[in-house]
């Protein structure tokens, strides 16, 4: 498999042309969940709760949030996002290699705060953050741009399975966008485009429908060292075939089995009104 190649902000931003606010906002409505493991919250979940696995402290989710709001809003890199963070970390005691002790008794080496795990805390918030504000903007031109096309990066970093959608169409409301608008894994740089009819017929795109080519199935993603408790979770697989017209499969990645975002686009109708 192709190593994911990272993305920052300014990438996004050049990518998808996006300003910060519907992304704020989708990450301003979370609330929280203090989760042990990443394979606690999956998918859906995350629209709901923002969670770091192993912090334990609400004031700690708290700082780790704020840290992120304000990388969107000022647009900083992770270099600078992990320069603020870092310190208010290890002044909380979260930082490094630690044994930690369970509310049953139990003793664990665990790796709390490390440029590392900043890294991803920031690069898979900022990016689902992106693609909720951009999915909800599109389902708000869904009446004039009611065709959606999924966009891979094609270079050498770029994952075969998600390759495989490259330049697929399929209908704003067609099901399979439940699951697979990005990101679709770690570092995922895929995105979707809004098409009129015009454009559709002005480029000669082909229209397809996700209807009998779509699978979900349960895997297996890790066990809990406490008490040997096996993790699932569901995975969609999209049968498709490629330029050549060869038989591929698009797969997302364990926890990525959902579109950001669900009801986004209600919330900031709302505050629009109350404004």
């Amino acid at each position: 498999m192709a190593k994911a190649k990272p993305v920052n902000p300014a990438d996004l931003k050049a990518i998808f042309g996006l300003e910060p606010k519907a992304a704020i906002a989708y990450l301003k409505s979370k609330g929280y969940a203090i989760t042990w493991n990443w394979q606690e919250m999956l998918d859906k979940a995350h629209d709901q709760a923002f969670t770091v696995a192993k912090a334990m402290r609400l004031d700690l989710l708290s700082d780790i949030r704020e840290s992120l709001e304000r990388a969107l809003q000022e647009g900083k890199t992770l270099k600078q996002f992990t320069a603020e963070l870092q310190p208010v970390l290890e002044q909380q005691g979260w930082w490094g290699k630690q044994v930690i002790v369970d509310s049953s008794g139990g003793a664990e080496l665990v790796q709390l705060g490390s440029p590392r795990r900043l890294k991803t805390i920031y690069q898979t918030n900022l990016q689902s953050s992106y693609m909720a504000g951009r999915k909800a903007a599109m389902e708000e031109a869904a009446d004039t741009h009611p065709y959606w096309q999924y966009v891979a990066v094609m270079d050498s970093m770029t994952r075969p399975s998600h390759a495989a959608l490259n330049g697929k169409v399929y209908r704003h409301d067609d099901p399979i966008w439940q699951t697979i608008f990005p990101p679709n894994g770690f570092n995922c740089r895929c995105r979707v485009t809004s098409l009129s009819e015009a454009a559709m017929k002005r480029r000669k795109l082909v229209l397809v429908s996700s209807l009998g080519s779509v699978t979900t199935d349960t895997v297996e993603v890790g066990t809990d060292k406490r008490t040997g408790q096996i993790y699932t979770a569901a995975v969609t697989r999209v049968r498709t075939t490629d330029a050549n017209g060869k038989p591929v499969i698009f797969s997302v990645d364990p926890g990525f089995n959902h579109a950001p975002g669900e009801g986004l686009a209600e919330l900031l109708k709302r505050k629009e009104k109350a404004a």
